[in-house]
């Protein structure tokens, strides 16, 4: 019995030690976590608190949002590197504010998502200024004009010369821009598409009967000499709405300071010359905005 009651006696104050011990765990445990809390929730203000331009040269590069879009963000054959008329100003930019430039080729209908979730930086593709777009993200001056209109296959050219109304046509666009909106607008039922590249592969496929893109780059990917040689276009879809002419913009996220250092930056482009010297190697100086 005697023996019994000294078992009973070291395994009770075995049972407190590692009862203690673990209490003690415990306590290191929870200061840990609440160290590392601290430190976390230290890093988010300060995140939180930096400016965008400040976040942009800390991680040395600007990320910049685009679709392929000739003339303004494409890659000439057989090379990797973007160029083009926003792709050239892009470099610069990024340049002047001492990073690297880095491109990003993103779903057009999710660009304001992309820039919030800080997956890029900045949307610049030949972006029409609408009231969407203003709401949503914190937009550079404009640059550039543009107008929709109508690309369609050279042989069936008489069935679209001067119609004011798209309806009954499958109009393929590029879902979430301002093809679409003057798409629907004129009553097309709409093909959307990823995009405004996309959109002129459906006529060429003839699964598509005519797409709704910016006059730029049906003016550089259409005709004689491209790679969509029998494709045409016409109409000033604008006009068609008793609408004015569209402006393109740089996006970037709202209340950013990546606005005024932009603005900045194209005005003293515009001034030295350097604007209307890129604009003319891609055929746009009479589109581009130099006032």
């Amino acid at each position: 019995m005697k023996n019994m009651k000294k078992l009973w006696a070291l395994l009770l104050a075995l049972a407190m030690v590692l009862s203690l011990a673990a209490c003690g765990g415990t306590s290191d445990g929870e200061t840990a976590t609440d160290d590392q809390t601290t430190e976390d929730t230290a890093t988010d203000e300060t995140t939180e608190t930096d400016s965008d331009l400040a976040y942009v040269q800390d991680k040395g590069s600007l990320v910049v949002g685009i679709t392929y879009f000739a003339p303004m963000d494409y890659k000439a054959e057989g090379s990797d590197e973007w160029i083009g008329f926003d792709a050239d100003l892009a470099k610069l930019f990024a340049e002047s504010l001492g990073v690297s430039v880095e491109f990003q080729e993103i779903t057009w209908d999710y660009k304001v998502e992309e820039l919030n979730s800080r997956a890029i930086d900045c949307v610049w593709n030949g972006m029409t200024l609408t009231e969407d777009v203003v709401a949503a993200m914190g937009t550079s001056n404009p640059y550039c004009t543009n107008y929709q209109t109508l690309v369609y296959s050279a042989d069936r050219a008489a069935e679209f010369e001067g119609l004011t109304s798209l309806e009954g046509l499958n109009i393929a666009v590029e879902s979430g821009s301002a093809g679409e909106d003057a798409a629907v607008a004129l009553g097309a039922t709409t093909v959307p598409v990823q995009a405004q590249s996309n959109a002129l592969m459906e006529v060429a496929a003839g699964t598509s009967d005519a797409a709704v893109i910016d006059v730029l780059m049906a003016a550089e990917m259409t005709g004689e000499g491209t790679s969509y040689a029998d494709l045409v276009y016409s109409l000033n879809l604008n006009e068609a709405q008793d609408l004015p002419s569209e402006e393109y913009g740089v996006g970037f996220r709202q209340g950013s300071d990546l606005v005024d250092a932009f603005n900045t930056f194209l005005t003293e482009k515009v001034a030295d010359g350097t604007v209307l010297e890129v604009a003319t190697t891609y055929g746009l100086q009479d589109a581009v905005i130099l006032e």
